[in-house]
């Protein structure tokens, strides 16, 4: 295993400028190769594609992928291939995210559905879906297909589980935990996990980054949940507060309507 981020000496968390500056060589091909399958003949598709791909974003799943494989001594392409199709599944679950919430932000930007209407941006989340699937298969693994592709079943299952305990005040953390972890960080564990599959790292090691990504990606969400009621939406590029108008019960919620009087919980 090789040394991805050098801490030693640091008294402060690595940055996130830390994982950037590691892949930038490779991300810059991963950015390529987005903007190469985005196209399509059909003219709206790139044009959806592209209005939100181009909005920015951390890429942080891609970058997740490409770090684990160069950590385990990955020397081929493939991993190039899997961030961006890891990329493509997370673009289009915003895609169709902000279909099922009546979304109108994104990014400081209009959302697709706000220019193009909801149909277009279901279709064109659905086209990403495909791309990245023949990537997976073109990358020649089946324990990676099988990673992501489970990943991608397991998302759609937590954004049904969410949409069904919405404005339910009786969900517990534990039922909102099992929401989070299918939503936002199953595809963070499948982002890692794939880079050291690839590189044919043990199993052991594989079990590390994968719960290393779920880890990330539970925080990541918890922190994305507590910037809807205490973030700006300048800072954010979204809405402030979306969540609790939408009536999605996240842990801010929970820990509140738990710990407030008869009086308080009357809202």
């Amino acid at each position: 295993m090789g040394v991805v981020l050098n801490i030693e000496g640091k008294r402060e968390p690595a940055s996130i400028q830390d994982l950037i500056d590691l892949t930038a060589a490779d991300m810059g091909r991963v950015n390529e190769l987005i903007l190469s399958k985005a196209g399509s003949d059909v003219e709206m598709i790139p044009e959806v594609a592209n209005h939100l791909i181009s909005s920015g974003g951390k890429r942080l799943r891609p970058m997740l992928t490409l770090a684990a494989a160069q950590m385990f001594g990955y020397a081929g392409e493939g991993h190039v291939k899997l961030a961006t199709a890891v990329e493509f599944m997370h673009t289009a679950t915003l895609l169709h995210d902000d279909v099922v919430d009546e979304s109108a932000l994104r990014r400081g930007k209009k959302t697709a559905r706000m220019i193009w209407g909801n149909q277009a941006s279901v279709l064109v989340g659905d086209f990403l879906l495909g791309q990245a699937f023949r990537m997976m298969v073109e990358v020649g693994s089946l324990e990676a297909l099988d990673i992501l592709s489970s990943a991608a079943s397991i998302i759609a299952e937590g954004e049904v589980m969410q949409l069904a305990a919405a404005k339910n005040l009786e969900t517990t953390e534990d039922e909102h935990f099992a929401v989070i972890k299918a939503k936002t960080a199953a595809l963070f564990s499948a982002a890692a996990e794939v880079g050291p599959v690839i590189a044919l790292a043990s199993r052991t090691d594989r079990a590390a980054l994968r719960s290393y990504g779920m880890n990330l990606g539970l925080a990541f969400q918890l922190i994305d949940d507590a910037l809807d009621y205490g973030g700006s939406s300048k800072d954010l590029g979204k809405n402030v507060g979306d969540d609790f108008r939408e009536g999605k019960v996240t842990l801010p919620v929970i820990l509140a309507y738990r710990r407030g009087t008869k009086a308080e919980r009357t809202f």
